[in-house]
């Protein structure tokens, strides 16, 4: 990646009480100032944990041991404008059935 030096990076090297803050902060309609956010990804069923977290329905224990065993995939997100013109095109493949 290019230039990737002057972006501010946000990473979560794992689910954490900051990743859960982040996360519950965004999907209340809060901005950040991050180009790059990079760590674990709410899949669908996280997602409803968290959901339910940020309506009070769940405290924050409840949410580590309902994600206790919950293995989320990793994600890349790309915020602004500058962290898009890091990436460069290599090459694509198109690929059959």
């Amino acid at each position: 990646m290019r230039h990737l030096d002057s972006l501010a990076v946000l990473k979560f090297e794992k689910m954490s009480d900051e990743w859960l803050d982040f996360i519950a902060m965004c999907r209340s309609g809060k901005t950040h100032g991050y180009d790059i956010v990079e760590g674990p990804m709410a899949n669908d069923t996280i997602w409803n944990y968290v959901n339910d977290f940020i309506a009070g329905n769940i405290s924050r224990k409840q949410f580590w041991a309902l994600a206790e065993f919950r293995y989320p995939t990793h994600q890349i997100s790309f915020h602004t404008l500058s962290a898009l013109n890091c990436l460069e095109f290599k090459g694509s493949e198109v690929i059959y059935d």
